[in-house]
């Protein structure tokens, strides 16, 4: 924001909300000026730490020599699990998540020890003396191994309503089978770090790259065994999250803080590119088995599905993962009679965290996968068969878990959006490309979404918020959400400047702290405007009612006579500057600064029974998206992408339009290009850029015509009636797989469903064209 404050102009528009106002540190991503934990000036004598990995996937360690790491030029400290004063985990919830291996390995890439040198160069070159014997156990790989070893990190669980196999049984059509779903890297661009000041007693601070501050506190804490007071976490930014800065960098904060605590020096942990992917977690990849039975229509009567996850060696999320993805299990369908079986597979590989979605992208594709693979069985348009299974607006709306849809929009959405993009006349026109072009094919889709916006774990819907006002008019703000690039920073300035009817320029946005606003949740789950956003208007707002209820008494007037107006405040017929009025203010000793504290409403969930309201509400949205694959190379290329999604009444428009073009590109990138792959023993090969492909500035279609919903509002009291943005958007990316099969259905004039699996790289793009050729042959 703007140094100076603005002079007061009754003319200017003040406030905020539903305004286009610029990223508040978007000039700074591009000209190097945002500040991130690495560009910090380090304090003098700083150590840089080095972490000693596993290089098996499974063993018992059977001794272990560190006496030449110890030794080693400019090494100050090694540590390992002997030097944890407290408790030797950072998990975010089963204490499963050691910080050193102890006694054990179950993964590679797993950290034994950490190096704490005078520069990264001389802790990596030490590390790498370590000498580590190991008695080498079977590992367990892959979904298949986890399933039939019966080994998971949480007992399997089952959501059903109705009589699945019992319908599926009577139904006229019936299809059953399986499909395979890739994980994905988070990729941010900054990444996973932790600079540690050790402090008086048994203070330190840590300025960590997390989305999830309070809990880098606790279990910090936790590692050094203090209370929680002794330790003050600061984030101003990340350079990217997706979830994989939720969980994960208490390890991080907490290595950096052993160290600075032993040593008596500033320590920071930075992981480079390889062994940050090699050590920390990504989206969960799935494997599906699905049954279902359907009418001439293609209208669903029953359906049976199996979700079985890559979990990883620990539990980490998966389970609430897990579960989100069986509570998108029906997308924006109607599904009377449904089963889901849910098994959370554990693995020696790295343990899988959140990204972007949680879980509900993956549960949505299999429901989109089944809806296509019946339109193809009944020869029908997939769009016709997704309409025909919509959920109803005022009848068969009610979810699987028991929650019923009450602000369905998902009718009008697609209506628009199918006359918008013209997907009819553009169908017919690349069915007609497809019958005369023998090696390049076309291939359009038509996907929605409904995704649930809340913590499903219900005690995390909650945030606070602190604003001051000095005695020049200016306003400093605090609360306890993250700003990972999507703008949450500008929003919630957005809403304090409008509820005060100030310029935005007036309003300071500074780093979260623990410090300030303490207990507070993860930026996750969409939620970050909506809880932050509601309370910081709370903090704003009782701030508002002592000035109104002063600026009354002042002017012997009742507070209803007081508006407030731009830059002003008016009591009857006469106006005060702002600034004026907050001077007389303090010269009263009117407090000038509050807290503000909201919990979301309404939701509740039995977990064990599968009912309840685990969501505020639904986000809605729509794409079509249109592809070109070539038949000889499998290379495929989005050419074209419509979107219209619904985010209630934008808090910012731009941001929003931003946010919604990014989720897609993520999500058509996870589907398409983004491929994950462990060799035999264990080892993560596609660990770096060069073999880990995420989409470039080139694979953007070259056409995309993005809208915000102009009849959205949220039903609910949001803030201001505006709807999450964050993840729903990702799953639109789902209509680019979908088109890539619509294209290799054409090699055979669509006689047949193509076996594909995700990503649709180049390679099972390839092979899926040859399988669905020798199908229509056989």
């Amino acid at each position: 924001m703007s140094k100076l404050i603005p002079d007061v102009t009754k003319d200017k528009i003040a406030g905020g909300v539903h305004q286009n106002k610029l990223h508040d540190s978007g000039h700074k991503h591009v000209n190097g000026q945002a500040v991130y934990v690495d560009d910090i000036p380090e304090p003098h004598g700083m150590l840089h730490i080095y972490m000693g990995m596993s290089t098996v996937a499974h063993a018992n360690i059977k001794s272990m020599d560190l006496s030449e790491v110890r030794a080693s030029e400019g090494v100050a400290c090694v540590l390992t699990v002997e030097d944890i004063p407290g408790i030797n985990d950072y998990s975010p919830v089963k204490g499963d998540d050691p910080i050193f291996a102890e006694g054990k390995v179950e993964f590679i890439g797993q950290p034994i020890f950490a190096v704490a040198a005078d520069t990264i160069d001389l802790a990596r070159a030490a590390a790498k003396k370590a000498v580590i014997e190991y008695e080498e156990l079977p590992a367990i790989l892959t979904i298949a191994d986890a399933m039939e070893k019966g080994s998971y990190v949480s007992d399997p669980h089952v959501m059903a309503r109705g009589d699945a196999d019992g319908t599926i049984a009577t139904a006229k059509h019936v299809i059953k089978n399986s499909v395979e779903l890739g994980g994905q890297e988070q990729f941010y661009l900054e990444g996973m770090i932790a600079m540690s000041i050790p402090g008086e007693d048994d203070e330190v601070k840590v300025y960590s790259s997390t989305q999830h501050p309070s809990e880098v506190q606790h279990n910090v804490a936790k590692a050094l065994a203090v209370p929680d007071h002794a330790v003050t976490i600061e984030t101003r930014r990340l350079g990217g999250g997706f979830g994989g800065k939720e969980s994960q960098p208490a390890l991080m904060a907490s290595v950096s803080a052993l160290v600075a605590k032993a040593t008596g020096r500033a320590a920071k942990m930075r992981l480079d590119r390889d062994d940050d992917m090699v050590m920390t977690g990504k989206r969960h990849d799935f494997h599906f088995e699905y049954e279902v039975g359907f009418d001439d229509d293609g209208v669903i009567e029953g359906v049976s599905m199996l979700h079985a996850c890559r979990a990883g060696y620990s539990s980490d999320l998966t389970d609430a993962i897990a579960d989100r993805a069986m509570f998108h299990c029906d997308n924006v369908y109607w599904l009377p009679n449904i089963k889901v079986e849910s098994y959370r597979c554990k693995t020696n590989t790295v343990s899988n965290t959140a990204f972007r979605g949680f879980g509900g992208p993956q549960g949505v594709f299999l429901i989109e996968r089944i809806i296509d693979e019946i339109a193809a069985k009944l020869d029908k348009d997939p769009l016709e068969v997704r309409q025909k299974n919509f959920y109803g607006v005022d009848d068969n709306n009610v979810t699987p878990y028991h929650m019923t849809v009450e602000d369905n929009v998902i009718h009008e959405i697609f209506e628009e959006l199918e006359e918008s993009s013209d997907y009819q006349k553009r169908r017919a026109e690349i069915r007609e490309f497809n019958k005369h072009s023998k090696v390049l094919k076309k291939g359009i889709a038509m996907t929605p979404v409904k995704f649930g916006i809340s913590f499903t774990t219900t005690f995390l819907n909650q945030a606070g918020a602190l604003v001051h006002i000095y005695t020049d008019g200016s306003v400093k703000l605090n609360h306890g959400g993250i700003e990972m690039g999507q703008g949450l920073f500008t929003k919630v300035a957005q809403v304090v400047a409008e509820e005060f009817q100030i310029d935005i320029e007036r309003v300071k946005i500074t780093a979260t702290d623990t410090s300030k606003v303490p207990n507070t949740s993860a930026t996750a789950a969409s939620s970050g405007s909506d809880m932050n956003g509601m309370a910081a208007q709370a903090a704003a707002r009782t701030i508002k009612q002592r000035l109104t209820d002063f600026a009354a008494t002042q002017f012997q007037a009742s507070v209803e006579d007081v508006e407030w107006l731009p830059n002003r405040v008016r009591v009857g017929s006469e106006e005060i500057a702002f600034t004026d009025l907050v001077k007389q203010a303090y010269l009263n000793r009117i407090s000038l600064s509050s807290t503000g504290y909201y919990a979301t409403p309404k939701i509740h969930y039995d977990r064990e029974n599968c009912k309840g309201r685990p969501f505020f509400y639904f986000s809605y949205g729509a794409a079509v998206t249109e592809v070109l694959i070539d038949t000889l190379t499998g290379e495929n290329k989005i050419t074209r992408v419509d979107i219209l999604h619904d985010v209630g009444k934008s808090l910012n428009p731009t941001i929003d339009l931003g946010q919604v073009e990014g989720a897609y590109v993520q999500g058509a990138g996870w589907l398409t290009t983004e491929e994950l792959w462990w060799d035999q023993a264990g080892r993560l090969r596609t660990h770096a850029p060069s073999t880990y492909k995420i989409p470039a500035c080139s694979d953007r279609a070259d056409d995309m015509r993005i809208s915000l919903w102009e009849k959205g509002k949220n039903a609910e009291e949001t803030i201001y009636r505006s709807k999450a943005v964050g993840e729903p958007p990702l799953v639109l990316g789902i209509s680019a797989f979908h088109a890539i099969s619509d294209a290799i259905a054409s090699v055979t004039d669509y006689e047949v469903y193509p076996e594909l699996d995700a990503p649709a790289t180049a390679e099972r793009v390839l092979m899926a064209v040859d399988r669905t050729r020798k199908a229509a042959k056989s």
